[in-house]
């Protein structure tokens, strides 16, 4: 982005992408952790990303204050307006990123040592990692102002929607085939659908960094039914 006159707004641009650079970084480190802590069973690990989510959810409220302050003092036009009122957007749907991992650690003490061996369990790291990717691509194509980035972000929901309903197909099957898995099925199923939810607001963000980057949305995109009700 070209220097302003006002170096004040470009310094508070700064701010605002630091923010939310960290917002981001705490978020994908949330993801991470939960899921190494349902896979280790580590209960600890999990009430600490329970307890840093308030770090996060406090970083949005910061963001939310200095947005207005720039709005009212600056009054951003074009593209420097756009650029502010995705940071806006986004740190909102971070909010909730960050959530969805606070829920996968909630879940750690209430599932079974044994459900470990469970071949959906399997499947959960990788869809992980592949939603946890696509949050940090979509914050780095914030950062960059990135629209390529940012399109191969939404490219790629459709791999942790996959994720999802193969682990739902074969969750379903463990409960009708041995009834006593239903419980632990239940939270793995929670688990895999707050891991496609992260997938769907990275989506989200991109899009938002896309509009941002280039003045234009993208298609909507055609989503494919899941195999469960919408939470």
């Amino acid at each position: 982005m070209a220097e302003h006159t006002i170096k004040a707004f470009d310094e508070e641009i700064d701010t605002l992408r630091g923010l939310i650079a960290e917002m981001g970084g705490r978020a994908e480190a949330a993801i991470e952790n939960a899921m190494v802590a349902l896979l280790r069973q580590d209960r600890d690990l999990a009430a600490q990303v329970v307890a840093d989510d308030k770090r996060i959810d406090a970083i949005e409220a910061e963001v939310e204050k200095l947005v207005i302050q720039v709005i009212a003092l600056r009054a951003p036009m074009a593209n420097d307006l756009r650029d502010v009122i995705a940071a806006l957007k986004i740190v909102s749907v971070v909010e909730r990123i960050g959530d969805y991992a606070k829920n996968i650690a909630k879940r750690v003490p209430l599932i079974a040592t044994n459900s470990r061996t469970m071949e959906p369990v399997s499947l959960l790291p990788s869809m992980g990692q592949v939603a946890g990717e696509m949050v940090h691509d979509a914050l780095n194509a914030f950062a960059a102002r990135d629209p390529d980035l940012a399109l191969a972000v939404v490219e790629r929901d459709t791999v942790v929607d996959d994720f999802y309903n193969s682990v739902f197909r074969t969750l379903v099957t463990f409960m009708v085939e041995n009834p006593k898995t239903i419980s632990e099925c239940a939270h793995l199923l929670f688990v895999a659908k707050n891991i496609e939810r992260i997938g769907d607001h990275a989506t989200n963000v991109a899009e938002m960094v896309y509009y941002a980057a280039t003045g234009q949305t993208l298609p909507d995109r055609e989503r494919r039914q899941d195999l469960q009700p919408e939470e």
